[in-house]
């Protein structure tokens, strides 16, 4: 295992495992994470366990930090996913996240990223974060400001025609 785990009140953060290949897929197949995030096209449990073999733990295992899956401290229940992740294409570290459906709008996207961004500031020793979104989605946009972000400008990434909005937080 690579990492450490963080942990708040009511969550625990587990470095990314291909032992929750199943949660990764529902989450990359919710509609919110199709039409937020992309479709990555991971349609099965053995293209998810590739995903994070190949997409998540070479960061882990390079910074020490990562994806990390997110369970309920009291029933141990994984309820989502959130991460810093090196995104060349934006000059630096950028946190992203997402919750299953039926764990939104009960402050864990606020709990588990108020805990990476205090682990990216004195573990991580991070300056700064970035964070990207599609204009539509508000929640995210909220949760950004609510955590300290400012909005910086509007962007593009490179292979992608989707205009996003830039935020950063200095840490």
């Amino acid at each position: 295992m690579v990492g450490s785990y963080l942990k708040t009140e009511r969550l625990c953060l587990e470095p990314v495992s291909t032992k929750y290949a199943a949660t990764q897929l529902e989450l990359m197949n919710t509609p919110k994470w199709i039409n937020n995030i992309g479709d990555r096209n991971v349609y099965s449990i053995a293209e998810a366990e590739e995903y994070i073999e190949t997409r998540m733990l070479p960061q882990f295992r390079e910074l020490g930090f990562g994806n990390y899956f997110i369970k309920l401290k009291a029933t141990g229940e994984l309820i989502g996913c959130i991460g810093i992740y090196n995104r060349p294409v934006l000059k630096g570290y950028d946190l992203g996240f997402a919750l299953l459906p039926r764990f939104e709008k009960q402050g864990y996207a606020l709990e588990a990223s108020t805990c990476l961004i205090r682990a990216a500031r004195n573990i991580f020793r991070l300056t700064t974060l970035s964070a990207i979104t599609i204009p539509s989605n508000l929640d995210s946009q909220r949760l950004l400001e609510k955590l300290g972000f400012t909005f910086d400008k509007y962007t593009k990434v490179a292979g992608d025609d989707e205009t996003l909005m830039l935020y950063t937080i200095s840490l």
